[in-house]
């Protein structure tokens, strides 16, 4: 669903460019030439107009819809506190936070334990 949506959205995109630029503006803009079109200046001003409206509409809803699919299965999520559950502790503790992991990168590596006494080789 999310997929034809995007494609109907880049559909209307390109539309919507294409209508803007085939739009006069004061010093002719891309409608430059003339005279032998099958509309008047007055009736091709209204036909772009309108369709720039309706496209524009068109954007409009399907990047809310976009939007809206996007954020449908997201979650709230904190990285402070990764369980997201209330009962754990926010500054620290066991909770598992963020600071937690960040002191656990920090430490040091313990030393490997001694042997107590002496040990026979081992193949590997």
């Amino acid at each position: 669903m999310q997929t034809v949506l995007i494609v109907v959205h880049l559909m209307i995109v390109t539309a919507l460019i294409g209508a803007v630029l085939l739009q006069r503006s004061e010093g002719g803009g891309l409608g430059i030439g003339g005279g032998g079109g099958f509309m008047t200046n007055r009736g091709t001003a209204n036909l772009l107009t309108r369709t720039t409206a309706f496209l524009a509409i068109g954007f409009f809803l399907t990047s809310l819809v976009l939007s809206w699919l996007a954020g449908f299965d997201r979650k709230p999520s904190s990285i402070i506190n990764p369980t997201n559950s209330p009962s754990a502790p926010l500054g620290g503790g066991s909770g598992g936070g963020l600071l937690d992991s960040l002191k656990k990168q920090d430490a040091p590596p313990a030393p490997p334990a001694a042997p107590s006494g002496p040990q026979a080789p081992r193949s590997q």
